[in-house]
């Protein structure tokens, strides 16, 4: 059956790719872009059923309501796909507290007003299925994207209570922890912080440089990602957590077996700030 897709941020990557496919399948696909010249581009993928808005998703003002504009004149968003954002690179004491604002306000902030301008349609229509995009690094830590990975712990979390509070309401809730694609998240769209203390060299010039190197060369294919989250769509019973690549897949449960280490290594102490009486 026929779905109305509306994804932010088509103009290039995954974004591109999740439209693209959604069309190739003979959805609709409402798409996002910032700057004008993009709008015709993207039209032109599927004329009539690919439909291009302007937003920037930290123009509060502006999201709720253009998704209301979209109800209105191209029909009920029965997938919303949270994909607008960038990437952040630097150590912590390097980045400043205006990076890490930046960071929350387009990749946390803005998908957040996003998706509450969608759930009230989709909760009168008890149903519907919201989409974030997270990263491996937002459920594993990672030396060198502190604040990007921050967000993306924040979009996990926020995706995780919301699945359990619209459940009843026939909503689904799905986040993708990303691997790393052969996009440009890495290339041009990555914000890197410049450096300044040397004692960071040692730790953090061969991540910088390696990252350098990968891009372009990434192991993840974005189309197959897409067809992926197509099979996701068509689940009964699709996950609120899906990680995506076998690098992603790697590092987080590296990332939960320290944890677990740690949990079992201080489990006595974990235990002994409860009140003994258990009260």
């Amino acid at each position: 059956m026929s779905k109305t897709f509306l994804i932010t941020g088509v103009s290039s990557g995954l974004g591109r790719a999740f439209a693209q496919e959604a069309l190739g399948a003979g959805h609709r696909v409402v798409g996002t872009v910032r700057a004008p010249e993009r709008i015709a581009e993207f039209e032109a993928l599927a004329p009539g059923r690919a439909i291009a808005r302007l937003l920037d998703v930290t123009d509060e003002q502006a999201v709720t309501p253009l998704v209301d504009e979209v109800e209105r004149t191209v029909g009920p968003i029965d997938v919303l796909i949270s994909n607008a954002g960038y990437g952040l690179e630097g150590t912590v004491e390097e980045s400043t507290m205006a990076d890490l604002r930046r960071q929350f306000e387009v990749n946390v902030f803005g998908s957040v007003a996003v998706i509450k301008a969608v759930l009230p349609h989709m909760r009168r229509r008890r149903g519907g299925h919201i989409v974030t995009l997270s990263s491996m690094a937002g459920l594993t830590a990672l030396p060198g994207v502190a604040f990007y990975g921050a967000s993306k712990f924040a979009m996990e979390g926020i995706a995780d209570s919301l699945a359990q509070e619209v459940a009843g309401f026939g909503i689904h809730v799905t986040s993708l922890a990303l691997g790393s694609f052969r996009t440009d998240w890495a290339g041009r769209s990555m914000t890197r912080v410049p450096r300044s203390i040397p004692d960071y060299d040692a730790l953090f010039d061969p991540i910088r440089a390696a990252r350098q190197t990968k891009s372009g060369n990434q192991t993840g294919d974005p189309v197959r990602a897409a067809r992926a989250l197509l099979r996701v769509l068509d689940a009964d019973n699709p996950p609120v957590h899906l990680v995506l690549g076998t690098d992603a897949l790697r590092l987080v449960e590296e990332g939960r077996r320290r944890l677990g280490d740690d949990l079992a290594a201080w489990a006595d102490v974990t235990a002994s700030t409860d009140f003994p009486d258990g009260r």
